[in-house]
């Protein structure tokens, strides 16, 4: 019985502690993402389609795991800190830092896509 009970705690505790070792591939994974959505959106041009690409690379690279939410959050937080240091607006920064929440949430993205941005995107 002793035996029994050892061998499921130390299973729950390896299974615990096991994913440590993904958060740095999940991280890379999610900056990724977020760079493939900052370049989709350069290419783009489309004017209000901003809050859609901060949405959909959130969501990206949120869904890779703890690393990547991780990488999404310090990836919108710099940007999002540099864009109010170059003196852009407080309302728009607080707008994007909402479609970040939402993409990281994992909610869809497309809610913020504007009307006729190509289906590419």
């Amino acid at each position: 019985m002793k035996l029994l009970l050892a061998g499921i705690v130390l299973i729950l505790i390896v299974e615990t502690n096991a994913q440590w070792y993904n958060f740095p591939r999940e991280a890379v994974q999610g900056a990724g993402d977020m760079w493939r959505a900052y370049r989709d959106m350069r290419e783009a041009n489309w004017i209000g389609a901003d809050k859609y690409f901060h949405a959909r690379g959130n969501r990206d690279a949120a869904s890779r795991g703890a690393g990547g939410r991780w990488a999404a959050e310090v990836i919108s937080d710099a940007r999002e800190w540099m864009q109010e240091l170059s003196g852009h607006g407080a309302d728009d920064s607080a707008a994007d830092q909402r479609a970040n929440e939402h993409g990281r949430s994992g909610k869809d993205p497309n809610f913020y896509r504007p009307q006729g941005l190509p289906d590419k995107y």
